[in-house]
């Protein structure tokens, strides 16, 4: 099954790319970087459909599982991956071919962040959001920033994610790095 991951963080190189980095290697995961493209919000009149959202999603429908990765930022997703969120709208309204191509995609989310566990919200923005669009959600991995560096310890922890959320069930687990 070929994945990619959607690095959504205003670090390219901070604590969730990081993570990403160790996850992409355990799985073999191409990586897409949000920063590296011109995403605009998302705009009603769709005056927006001139920047890369379009060919990125085309990119991504191409994968067989999707795993978002963000910072935890006020109970959320960062703004890079609100952004991208939102934009997802584009394809219930405008390009519905693209949004049904979503359904039963294979998904996942990883997350980084200051405090010891992932406040249940964060998880209800993705959850819910793939609800919607009939997309499998796998699970939430989420590691404490403290954590990210510490290779030994996260590898435990993301085998147990990967074999329990990709390999043997079908059901949402959230699986947090605590020290």
């Amino acid at each position: 099954m070929s994945s990619v991951i959607i690095l959504g963080s205003s670090r390219s190189d901070g604590n969730t790319a990081k993570l990403v980095a160790q996850f992409s290697t355990q799985i073999s995961a191409e990586v897409v970087d949000l920063s590296s493209y011109n995403i605009l919000p998302y705009d009603y009149e769709f005056q927006n459909q001139n920047d890369d959202f379009l060919p990125l999603i085309d990119r991504l429908l191409t994968f067989d599982r999707l795993i978002l990765a963000s910072p935890v930022y006020w109970y959320s997703p960062s703004g890079t991956m609100k952004v991208f969120l939102d934009r997802l709208c584009d394809l219930l309204d405008i390009y519905k071919p693209r949004g049904r191509a979503l359904k039963n995609k294979t998904v996942a989310v990883l997350a980084t962040g200051s405090a010891l566990s992932v406040p249940d919200c964060f998880e209800q923005i993705f959850s819910n959001t793939f609800e919607y669009l009939d997309m499998s959600f796998q699970g939430l991995f989420y590691s404490p920033s403290s954590e990210v560096g510490n290779l030994a310890s996260q590898i435990k922890y993301m085998d147990e994610f990967i074999q329990q959320c990709f390999y043997q069930t079908q059901k949402t687990l959230s699986v947090e790095h605590r020290s």
